[in-house]
């Protein structure tokens, strides 16, 4: 039995990670779902608006604690997203799919730094950066040429939560409500057609696993 104890108390000593200190790296890999709280203008006076659909991909960030409760995270990914319209004279038509890049810093406030459990909170600002506009059939054969999307800055905030296995490794958590807006220029040729403000404004919902140094 006593030996049974000592053993019992070593794994809880190894499984108990230092506490996070000023000057620590977290590195992370995490699998993340982007999901559009989309809205748009109308397109013209069709009475047809833009929907943004969901997509999924791989995140890297990296994580600097400046002090012991405190750090900024920086995430990057990039998706590609279908766009449909909705309602109105163009209801059910495709209107291409476009990428975006949208690196997001944030302050991090780390409440329990020590023990296995590392809740956090955090809010900063993003800026997201379109890309790759693929147009489809649909708008070719209404005589549209291309789409111009205007990059984008805006707040960011985030949850989440690291579970620690040891010193170093842990498994995490993390739900980033993130502003993006753009505006997209319908263009024939060099001409302009209508300008559509459109929010795209994700919820972006993220598990992985994480490294800290």
């Amino acid at each position: 039995m006593r030996t049974k104890a000592v053993l019992v108390i070593m794994i809880a000593m190894l499984a108990m990670p230092v506490a996070a200190d000023a000057g620590d790296w977290i590195v992370r890999l995490r699998g993340i779902s982007v999901n559009p709280d989309d809205s748009s203008e109308e397109i013209g006076d069709t009475g047809t608006r833009v929907a943004v659909d969901s997509a999924a991909t791989i995140e890297v960030d990296v994580t600097y604690l400046f002090a012991k409760n405190f750090g900024f995270e920086l995430i990057a990914a990039t998706t590609g997203h279908d766009l449909a319209a909705y309602g109105g004279a163009l209801g059910g038509a495709d209107l291409g799919s476009v990428k975006v890049l949208p690196p997001t810093l944030v302050l991090q406030w780390h409440p329990f730094p020590a023990g296995m459990f590392d809740f956090y909170v955090g809010a900063g600002v993003n800026y997201t950066y379109f890309y790759s506009y693929d147009l489809s059939d649909d708008l070719a054969g209404l005589g549209v040429t291309d789409i111009k999307f205007s990059n984008s800055f805006g707040l960011a905030g985030d949850v989440g939560l690291n579970v620690y296995f040891g010193d170093h490794f842990h498994v995490n958590g993390d739900i980033k409500y993130i502003q993006i807006q753009t505006d997209a220029d319908i263009k024939v040729g060099a001409d302009t057609l209508d300008k559509v403000k459109t929010d795209i404004n994700p919820w972006v919902i993220g598990l992985g696993v994480g490294y800290r140094f």
